[in-house]
């Protein structure tokens, strides 16, 4: 079951847009960013407490956590990390198996609508009768996840649940909520964390709103 909006962190523009001068930007960014919306510490500590959540809520059956790259693969390794010191159902540590899956449906800002999956179908069929944990870095308008999950299903694992660090709440969206979110973000295009604009930002460690001059430098 999705989590519910009073179990994530709802990110308020108003309220999280933090000074660059605040924090320590790398100086080739300082007129690419607007602001900061989360500054590296809180998503730590907020990844943290999300691998106490899922991991409590798995038996001690292995499970494959799959990382969605490639903005998903800072989240995916810290989590991942998390989750080994995490306990299960049973007070038991997790038994994981860690793979990758590449999905692309974004040029420059906008999403394509078209989703392109990297995983052979040899792959694709070994995930029959498994449980599995997608990690992805952020829901936009949710379409890429949904034909992405109805892709998976075909191939018959035992469960899947997604795991999304962030969703942006837009007027866009299709109305798909993952199982677990680290924190709701407003309708902006964010960058950091491994994040990207077309490959660029992945260095920046805070979540920031790029600005119309990152936009425009950085276009394909």
């Amino acid at each position: 079951m999705p989590m519910e909006p009073s179990q994530w962190i709802d990110v308020v523009e108003d309220k999280f847009k933090y000074q660059l001068d605040h924090f320590v930007i790398p100086g080739h960014y300082k007129d690419d960013v607007e602001s900061i919306l989360i500054p590296h510490g809180l998503i730590m500590d907020r990844i943290a407490k999300l691998a106490q959540i899922i991991t409590s809520e798995y038996d001690s059956e292995r499970i494959v956590v799959c990382c969605v790259l490639k903005g998903g693969h800072q989240f995916f390794s810290d989590l991942v990390n998390y989750m080994k010191k995490a306990l299960n159902k049973q007070g038991k540590t997790l038994p994981m198996t860690l793979d990758f899956i590449r999905v692309k449906s974004y040029e420059n800002d906008k999403s394509t609508g078209k989703v392109h999956v990297s995983m052979s179908e040899k792959e694709l069929q070994e995930l029959k009768g498994k449980n599995l944990l997608l990690v992805e870095d952020i829901i936009d308008t949710g379409n890429t996840m949904k034909k992405l999950l109805e892709t998976l299903d075909k191939y018959e694992p035992k469960s899947v649940k997604v795991a999304s660090l962030l969703l942006k709440k837009t007027p866009l969206s299709c109305g798909y909520v993952p199982d677990y979110v680290g924190f709701a973000v407003p309708d902006l295009f964010v960058v950091g964390y491994c994040l990207d604009y077309n490959d660029i930002f992945r260095d920046l460690d805070h979540i920031c709103a790029i600005s119309e001059v990152g936009k425009s430098k950085y276009a394909a």
